[in-house]
């Protein structure tokens, strides 16, 4: 007879913290409420980004840690940002908006089906393709931003083409950091240390600002660095090609 495995108890917590505002933004939605579904999505990420680290801090990773994480990524950061998306703004449009909200939902899928069968060593310090919490805090911050400050809705064009964006940036081969070997004992320029307090300082009176700040300066770091890499590696090839005439 097979033992049976128990599970890690603090981790696991975490990730259903995760799942547990996945599925708040589901009832809120149904409620009209966008503003705290879009919130709850935004606070999911904070589970999701938590669960990991404490589960490598404690040497309690597992493969059910793994799937587990990952249906509560597609609850949360997949199919939560989608049917907000859709009900927000989107319905008018019909077929239009709902096929938007699923290409949202297909390549959130997409991207944790790949980063589950990318091994560790491939994975490094970056991420291939934005992440899918990322992108859902891209379209979560939008919602909190013209809720709470504009009182108001953003033009439903502009926010199919934002999906579209974040659908293929989701599933593309562009680089995004990791942030996963943070060191924080080691030491750092006053200067940083000055930025980190003023960030934190902003973060906390102005969340809302702040958080779409983060989301889309994250988003737009990739296509950024691939940009400068492709202009590196043109000056290179035209250096080369110079050199041996």
């Amino acid at each position: 007879m097979t033992p049976r495995k128990g599970i890690h108890i603090l981790p696991s917590l975490f990730t259903t913290g995760n799942v547990f505002c996945g599925f708040y933004a589901f009832v809120a939605v149904l409620n009209d409420d966008f503003y705290h579904a879009a919130w709850a999505i935004a606070i999911g990420m904070i589970f999701d980004g938590l669960d990991g680290r404490i589960a490598r801090l404690t040497k309690t990773t597992s493969a059910f840690g793994m799937q587990y994480d990952s249906l509560a990524d597609i609850i949360t950061f997949g199919m939560a940002p989608a049917f907000l998306a859709y009900a927000w703004v989107l319905k008018p449009f019909d077929r239009l908006g709902w096929m938007a909200a699923f290409l949202f939902l297909l390549c959130a899928a997409l991207r944790l089906a790949r980063f589950n069968v990318t091994t560790p060593d491939v994975r490094g310090s970056h991420f291939i393709g934005l992440p899918s919490p990322a992108a859902a805090v891209v379209v979560a911050s939008i919602v909190i931003g013209f809720e709470d400050l504009f009182a108001s809705r953003i033009n439903p064009f502009v926010m199919v083409m934002v999906i579209y964006i974040l659908a293929f940036l989701m599933v593309s081969n562009i680089k995004y950091p990791a942030f996963k070997k943070l060191d924080f004992k080691k030491r750092v320029a006053f200067s940083r240390f000055l930025f980190v307090i003023l960030f934190i300082y902003v973060l906390a009176t102005i969340p809302r600002v702040a958080l779409f700040i983060i989301a889309v300066t994250y988003t737009v770091i990739g296509p950024i660095g691939l940009l400068i890499k492709s202009k590196k590696e043109i000056r290179e090839e035209i250096s080369t090609s110079t050199q041996e005439q």
